[in-house]
């Protein structure tokens, strides 16, 4: 639904102002208003990469930083992306477009049921995320081959604690069922699947062969890198699998129509697809449509993915799965945020 995209964007829009000042990139003390934001603001088609890379090196840095630059400053930084020599860092590229701060952090977080609403009713033409996209929109700043990057194991989680026992339980207690055949795309060290789920199949298709081997759950693993080649398939037969995950790695695909509609066709009919992200990433290695949206906008554009891939994915469903405060009105977002966006092979 067309409405339902205007609605994100201008929701984007209209938060971006507090979104510059509560990530810490601006301390200016405040907000941006929307005149300013659609007058300067530099458009996704001339600079994909929103935020501008930080100097530490493989370092885990959350959404806010200690660095003080006012709004002219900030701004005029975004013009000066260089392509070339980017850090290593894993951070959070926005906060999300929503009227809920975090009162430690500053950080704006989506309210309850916002990421499931991102999702439309039905699906058309004029909802695709890729309508108006260019090549700009899956560059990276880091444009040198995934093999280099990922040469080294990293025997690291990508999120905190809390967020890791939220994935693991999802996915072994709400996702996979004892029996069940599963393909972990990027798959690193650990799939997040309990020793005890009873699994037939956990094969493993990542990057580096010394995380693959290190993974408990893996009964096979092969390394591909699915950005090599836009026509790249998947080794394994028509129908192979009841369950296909997809961990903190969608924003990373710079081919993400061609490599779910693969994961479409190794899937069983009547099989589901689980594609988790938080809102923690390798800027460098991250696309331009990706490091330019909010939390919202990305369960909606994994939502496209799915339907515009043309893997006959039914039931397109988001859900929020990040742990948040008990008590008060608002029920803030504690930690690294997670979310999940299912759908299922008809």
């Amino acid at each position: 639904m067309l409405a339902a995209r205007r609605h994100l964007r201008h929701a984007r829009i209209a938060f971006l102002g507090a979104v510059l000042v509560a990530s810490g990139r601006c301390h200016c003390g405040s907000a941006l208003s929307v005149g300013e934001l659609q007058g300067s603001r530099i458009h996704r088609r001339q600079s994909p990469h929103f935020l501008p890379p930080l100097d530490d090196e493989d370092e885990c840095i959350d959404g806010h930083t200690t660095t003080h630059s006012n709004r002219r400053r900030f701004m005029s930084s975004l013009a000066k992306i260089s392509m070339a020599g980017p850090p290593l860092a894993l951070i959070a590229p926005h906060a999300a477009s929503a009227a809920v701060r975090d009162p430690k952090t500053g950080v704006l977080l989506p309210s309850v049921g916002e990421i499931e609403s991102a999702m439309p009713g039905s699906w058309e033409d004029d909802d695709n995320p890729l309508a108006d996209s260019d090549r700009s929109s899956f560059s990276r700043l880091d444009s040198a081959p995934d093999t280099i990057f990922y040469a080294d194991p990293r025997f690291v989680e990508h999120v905190d604690e809390r967020a890791v026992e939220a994935m693991t339980g999802y996915i072994s207690e709400r996702l996979v069922k004892p029996g069940d055949s599963v393909l972990d795309l990027c798959s690193s060290w650990t799939s997040h699947i309990s020793s005890g789920s009873d699994l037939k199949r956990v094969a493993g298709l990542g990057m580096n062969a010394k995380e693959l081997e290190a993974n408990p759950s893996l009964t096979e693993w092969t390394v591909l890198d699915l950005n090599a080649d836009k026509n790249a398939r998947l080794p394994y037969d028509d129908d192979s699998f009841d369950v296909v995950l997809l961990q903190l790695s969608i924003d990373y695909l710079i081919h993400p129509l061609e490599v779910l509609k693969e994961a479409s066709r190794v899937l069983k009919k009547g099989g589901k697809i689980a594609i988790l992200f938080s809102n923690r990433l390798f800027l460098s290695k991250a696309v331009g449509l990706w490091t330019g949206s909010d939390d919202v906008e990305h369960a909606y554009t994994v939502g496209g993915y799915l339907h515009f891939c043309n893997g006959g994915f039914v039931d397109i469903q988001a859900k929020d799965l990040s742990a948040r405060k008990q008590k008060g009105k608002e029920r803030v977002i504690v930690g690294d945020p997670l979310y999940v966006v299912t759908a299922t092979k008809s």
